[in-house]
């Protein structure tokens, strides 16, 4: 049988037979756009139209809000951490991706990008070689990780008739959606230097 969240009722909750709610995290002052967990560490992050990346830890039966996250100058709309979790990166409507790196304990922003998106940068994936974007223009675009430099690979203009939405890595697939209504699935050609 399939274990799924169901509401028992609007006013008390989530069903007790699957879980109840651990924590409620109310810290951003706007929206908040995405989550996502570090891959090996129970810290979680989250997105927000207030230009900020909250940083959250469990301590013993709750969750705190240990940090936030500044240097976007607009709403960041999504991040995505590498395989081992040890850097991050964050995009936002600010047209600019930004690397952070834990430093001592905390992130630090080690390096911004900027120039290569002329409209908002929805969504990032940080694949086994290259960070996704996927842009407001229309395209997605490949870049290289160096350290914590983001060199341009490739740009796929069109990739949708209208703003690419999301992307998502899995292997050398690149999973993409967009307002033209379509999901659409690129295959990297692992010979071929995708430029």
């Amino acid at each position: 049988s399939r274990s799924v969240l169901v509401p028992s009722d609007l006013s008390s909750g989530i069903n007790a037979e699957y879980g109840e709610c651990a924590s409620v995290l109310q810290v951003h002052n706007q929206d908040v756009k995405k989550v996502l967990w570090h891959p090996t560490e129970p810290t979680l992050l989250s997105a927000s139209y207030d230009d900020t990346i909250r940083v959250y830890k469990e301590y013993g039966d709750d969750w705190e809000c240990t940090d936030t996250l500044t240097g976007h100058s607009s709403s960041v709309w999504s991040r995505a951490f590498n395989k081992s979790g040890d850097k991050f990166v964050t995009c936002s409507d600010d047209r600019t991706l930004r690397v952070w790196c834990k430093d001592e304990g905390r992130y630090t922003c080690k390096s911004s990008i900027c120039g290569f998106h002329p409209r908002t940068i929805y969504d990032v994936s940080w694949g086994s070689r290259y960070v996704a974007t996927a842009g407001g223009d229309n395209a997605i675009r490949l870049f290289e990780a160096h350290g914590t430099s983001l060199l341009l690979s490739h740009t796929q203009h069109n990739a949708h008739q209208g703003d690419v939405n999301c992307v998502s890595w899995k292997g050398s697939l690149l999973a993409s959606a967009g307002d033209d209504e379509t999901v659409r699935i690129w295959s990297l050609d692992k010979s071929a230097d995708p430029s």
